[in-house]
């Protein structure tokens, strides 16, 4: 009997996947270790291998389909062998938003199984729809002409027994939107149809008022197109956090003037080090003093967590993930510099597992590289804050009543004002803004 292909599950907190790309086709042959499909989960793209020889007879699940985890998704075995019935996966229910980080590209081996869901689709909607009924209903002459026309059928409202659409209800939707007085090039309106846009809704920026292929190649554009997985989630868990997590911001500016000067000494000898290495380290030392600063709530209680896992901010193309540095207080300053390397390198890579992406408990958001004056990042939802680094920039200031040119970042702190008050807030990043500016701290630590 052929073997079924599962959807495996890909981290603790994967309840649904959905397969990006299929790599292999029905009927090819797949070896022992072959990929077969990629598969987007809330936090990754992941590659999936075979774990068996044989031919891909069947698959049942196509891409950008949300199934649930362990489901059927093909089938493997030997031309020609018997393929089960099977009932074709159920769309996976909809679930409440989870503390956990947000996602990114991996590659990880999985059992041998894979099945999508059918992800929504959103069409073009320039203008608002009538109500329409349950059941669109149309003749096969109204439907006709509607696609000769390159009208949107469903905007028109059905005269007909129970609201279906006759010929006569186009041609009087047609004159009611002056459908004899537009004006579109052939070409355009040939396009229109092959993209099913409406040309009715499609505005012409000509002087003359006629609808060119620009036209219909700027509505193209204008078209929904879904969310990524990875987009959703994000989306889905940062809303959640900004609506029911009260946020406050604490914003103080660091003299980094010695620290780089150090820096550049010590990338002159060979080392390794960059700013936002100083920067986790100061973080880690810091929570260390304010454990609460390292907790997390659901609003009733408060749970403490004894190990520093310090998840610090990678954008991707396609979205932004968080590695997670766990027991980073365990770390000395070489091992979380090279360790802080490593994870953001297999997050751009694709490579980062989903266990390496989640479990956060303190973030940190570099935008230094971006040229920002300062900025406020959301809290990853399972923490209690997140710290958010603005470019070092040379700023007058005032020393020993003097003005002189120093080198200035500004750290902004959004916290959870349900586990930290006003006043820790700013204890937690004054200690962080002390420890980046005492140079002999440094000097210790990277010796």
């Amino acid at each position: 009997m052929a073997t079924p292909i599962i959807m495996p599950k890909f981290g603790q907190m994967t309840e649904e996947s959905a397969i990006v790309e299929w790599l292999k086709k029905e009927g090819d042959k797949v070896n022992k270790g072959d990929i077969l499909f990629t598969v987007e989960t809330d936090k990754s793209v992941m590659e999936v291998e075979s774990f068996e020889a044989g031919t891909l007879l069947k698959i049942t699940v196509p891409p950008r389909v949300n199934v649930p985890v362990q489901s059927t998704v093909g089938f493997l075995g030997n031309p020609g062998e018997a393929i089960p019935a099977v009932a074709a996966p159920a769309p996976a229910a909809p679930k409440k938003a989870e503390p956990s980080p947000a996602p990114a590209a991996t590659t990880v081996t999985a059992p041998k199984s894979i099945a999508p869901t059918a992800a929504p689709i959103i069409s073009q909607t320039p203008d608002a729809r009538p109500q329409t009924p349950s059941l669109f209903r149309i003749s096969p002459r109204a439907a006709a002409l509607a696609k000769h026309s390159v009208i949107d059928s469903a905007r028109i409202k059905g005269t007909g027994p129970e609201g279906r659409i006759v010929e006569k209800d186009v041609r009087n939707y047609l004159q009611q939107h002056g459908y004899d007085k537009l004006r579109i090039s052939p070409a355009a309106k040939e396009l229109a149809a092959k993209e099913k846009l409406d040309v009715l809704a499609i505005q012409a920026t000509d002087d003359s008022g006629r609808i060119s292929v620009a036209d219909v190649q700027r509505a193209i554009a204008e078209k929904p197109k879904p969310l990524s997985k990875m987009r959703q989630v994000i989306a889905q868990r940062l809303t959640q956090s900004f609506r029911d997590t009260p946020h406050f911001y604490v914003t103080v500016a660091v003299d980094m003037t010695e620290l780089i000067a150090y820096r550049s000494q010590l990338k002159a000898a060979g080392a390794p080090y960059t700013v936002t290495d100083f920067i986790a380290e100061a973080v880690v030392l810091t929570l260390q003093e304010f454990p609460d600063v390292n907790s997390s709530t659901d609003g009733k209680t408060t749970r403490w967590n004894s190990h520093v896992n310090l998840g610090i901010a990678v954008s991707l193309e396609q979205g932004l993930v968080v590695p997670v540095i766990r027991a980073a207080e365990q770390l000395p300053l070489l091992e979380l510099s090279q360790r802080t390397k490593s994870l953001a390198e297999k997050a751009r890579a694709g490579k980062a597992t989903p266990d390496e992406l989640s479990g956060g408990t303190f973030t940190i958001s570099n935008m230094g590289m971006m040229d920002v004056e300062s900025f406020g990042a959301i809290i990853n939802p399972g923490e209690s804050a997140i710290l958010a680094v603005a470019s070092t920039k040379p700023q007058p200031v005032v020393r020993d009543g003097k003005i002189v040119v120093r080198q200035i970042m500004k750290l902004t702190l959004s916290c959870d004002h349900r586990i930290v008050d006003g006043a820790l807030g700013a204890k937690f990043i004054n200690g962080i803004k002390q420890k980046l500016e005492d140079i002999e701290l440094w000097k210790r630590l990277a010796a």
